[in-house]
């Protein structure tokens, strides 16, 4: 019986750990997003200044050519408006964590 128990014991232990497993895998490391989008808008120099607007991020670049839309659209952006030298950038429920990022690299 105590052997029985043991097994169960060791199984539940497997499955939380299976669990916790699969939590941390659906995280994003945002500071990592932060410094890709970075590197996408043309690097930290190519950013004159930048703004977040709820679920907005709006930068102002010194060249906007530098800038890979295609890859910030890829990295999940829901859409890009370029208007002269200013992207809006719309990023949805993830733009509050990339805020607080972005912030700590500028």
């Amino acid at each position: 019986m105590d052997s029985f128990r043991i097994e169960y014991i060791i199984i539940i232990i497997v499955c939380l750990i299976i669990a916790v497993a699969v939590v941390r895998s659906k995280k994003k490391d945002f500071k990592l997003e932060a410094n890709k989008l970075i590197m996408l808008l043309g690097g930290k120099d190519n950013v004159i200044d930048y703004e977040f607007n709820k679920s907005r991020f709006i930068v102002n670049l010194k060249d906007v050519s530098k800038a890979n839309k295609e890859g910030i659209q890829r990295m999940g952006a829901q859409g890009i408006v370029e208007i002269d030298n200013q992207l809006k950038i719309i990023l949805g429920q993830s733009a509050k964590q990339i805020k607080k990022y972005i912030s700590e690299l500028k």
